[in-house]
């Protein structure tokens, strides 16, 4: 968890605790607040809130505010909350109505966006999947996550935002490890296909298709997924979270792992060696 977002949680936890001592009709202890605020609350639950060990649900904050004698208090803690939420985009959170409402939401960001910087480690970036490997990419998240199946909305919304990919005037800077030919997060004839996708693509003029084959000296391991939107905001993906990041400094240390990732790149016929390479290893009824 980044070190930002646990100070930000600390300190909504010290508003709370605040509220608590400060009570109008007398300081609560932890466990007398859990028991004003009910069933689902214990004095562990509140502790936890307090220090920062758990984050609040935003009607729990107002709950909160009411139970300590502050309900003008609310508005102020869901402002906190927000904040560092739109930081920390929890995947429990964010896939809650299942994940078409984050493809939207990402849509969005893409837009506005004329460079757009990717680097993916070990899947093709969601720019340029077939519809039979984001459905393959989708019901696996979700299973995993427990969220709702929204599966052939999410696919289409996925495929839609790709039309951009035929407009004048944007450019999409791609980077992949090797990995992201070969991993088998679907059937070998859906890979075989999304392989040929990737060839098709590489003769547009607002695609940039670099590799970097596992061949290739790295001068930085091939770490975690993520998208540059402009240099306005990065957004980097977890197991737990998305992170959107728009501090400057965050946002140049990012580009500059792209540009050294860069280094190790291989692009047009180079990169279509790897790509049509990874493409026989299937054909041949092996990854590789």
């Amino acid at each position: 968890m980044s070190t930002d977002y646990q100070q930000a949680r600390e300190a909504l936890g010290l508003q709370l605790r605040e509220l608590r001592l400060a009570c109008p009709d007398g300081r609560l202890t932890g466990a007398q607040l859990a028991e004003r605020l009910g069933a689902g609350w214990t004095k562990s639950k509140v502790s936890k809130l307090e220090n920062g060990r758990q984050t609040a649900e935003a009607e729990e904050l107002r709950v909160w505010a009411e139970a300590t004698g502050h309900p003008e208090a609310y508005d102020g803690l869901l402002a906190q909350l927000r904040g560092f939420e739109s930081r920390i985009r929890s995947w429990r959170r964010q896939l809650a109505s299942g994940h078409k409402p984050v493809q939207d939401a990402i849509t969005a960001e893409h837009e506005r966006t004329r460079i757009l910087t990717i680097w993916e480690n070990n899947l093709v970036p969601g720019m340029l999947q077939t519809a039979d490997y984001a459905r393959h990419v989708f019901t696996r998240h979700a299973d995993l996550m427990r969220s709702p199946r929204d599966t052939e909305a999410a696919v289409r919304a996925r495929i839609r935002r790709q039309e951009s990919l035929y407009e004048p005037g944007r450019t999409y800077r791609i980077l992949m490890w090797e990995a992201a030919l070969r991993t088998l997060v679907c059937p070998s004839p859906v890979l075989a296909a999304q392989l040929d996708r990737l060839t098709s693509v590489m003769g547009l003029d607002t695609v940039e298709l670099g590799v970097v084959p596992f061949t290739a000296a790295l001068k930085i391991y091939p770490g975690n997924g993520f998208w540059v939107y402009d240099e306005r905001r990065v957004v980097v993906e977890d197991w737990h979270a998305e992170l959107w990041l728009d501090d400057s400094d965050s946002i140049a240390t990012y580009l500059r792992v792209w540009n050294t990732l860069k280094e190790s790149a291989v692009y047009g016929t180079e990169a279509h060696d790897v790509i049509t390479a990874a493409r026989h290893a299937l054909t041949r009824g092996r990854p590789g």
